[in-house]
C-alpha cells in the first residue's frame, strides 16, 4: 500500500477555530482518495465510457451534466461533455486503463496531482457559497453531483458525497492555499479542523 503524505504540512492544524458560541458549523479535513483519475470519451462514445466506469466501480452514473454517482469505494461525476472524474481504490486506475480502450476515448490518472478537501456540517453549504458563485442547495446540487470551477486562480472539482458534505479536489499545489482560504472562510461559523478521512 502506498504511504499518503499530505500536502498540508504544517498549515493544518487540528482543533476548533473561529466563532464556536453555537457549535462548529462545518468539519474541515483531508479526504483525499487512493486513485483519482480523469476519464474522458471521444465524440459518440459517452455512453460506452459510462458503461466502462460501470463495469470498473459499480456506479451507475445518470447521463446529464453535473451528474454523478457515489459507493462506499468510489465516486465519480461529470467535470465537462464527457468527462468524469473517478475515484476509489489504489486498484482503481490500473483497472480503468484496461476498461477504457482508445476506442472508447482517453484515461490519466490524477492521483499524484490532487488533494481533496471534505467539508461537513450544517453550514457546509453556506461557507461554500462564499467561495463559488454556485447554488449549493440540496435542489441545484443534490447528494452525488458534482461540477468543475475554479475561485480565483484556484481550479476546484466538487462533489456533493453526502447530505451536508462536499468533496473539493484542488491540485496538490495548491492545497495549502486552499486550505488556508478556507478556514478564514469557515470562521464565521465556526469550525473543527480533524485527521485526514477515509474515503
Amino acid at each position: 500500500m502506498v504511504e499518503h503524505t499530505s500536502p498540508l504540512g504544517s498549515v493544518f492544524r487540528s482543533g476548533s477555530y473561529g466563532n464556536l458560541s453555537g457549535g462548529a458549523g462545518v468539519r474541515l479535513s483531508e479526504a483525499t482518495p487512493p486513485s483519482i483519475v480523469e476519464a474522458a470519451a471521444w465524440p459518440e462514445k459517452k455512453e460506452v465510457l459510462i458503461a466502462a466506469i460501470a463495469g470498473v466501480t459499480g456506479l451507475s452514473l445518470p447521463p446529464g451534466p453535473n451528474a454523478g454517482a457515489t459507493s462506499a469505494e468510489a465516486s465519480a461525476f461529470s467535470i465537462g461533455p464527457g468527462r468524469y472524474l473517478v475515484t476509489g481504490g489504489e486498484a482503481l486506475a490500473e483497472r480503468l486503463a484496461q476498461a477504457v480502450t482508445l476506442e472508447i476515448g482517453t484515461m490519466t490518472d490524477i492521483s499524484h496531482g490532487r488533494t481533496a478537501i471534505r467539508i461537513a456540517g450544517p453550514r457546509a453549504e453556506w461557507v461554500l457559497s462564499k467561495l463559488f458563485a454556485i447554488d449549493f442547495s440540496p435542489a441545484a446540487f443534490p447528494t452525488a453531483a458534482g461540477c468543475a470551477t475554479a475561485h480565483h486562480e484556484i481550479f476546484a472539482q466538487i462533489q456533493r458525497t453526502g447530505e451536508d458534505q462536499f468533496d473539493i479536489f484542488v491540485f496538490r499545489s495548491f492545497a495549502r492555499s486552499f486550505w488556508t482560504m478556507i478556514c478564514d472562510a469557515a470562521e464565521e461559523v465556526g469550525y473543527e479542523a480533524v485527521s485526514r478521512q477515509n474515503t
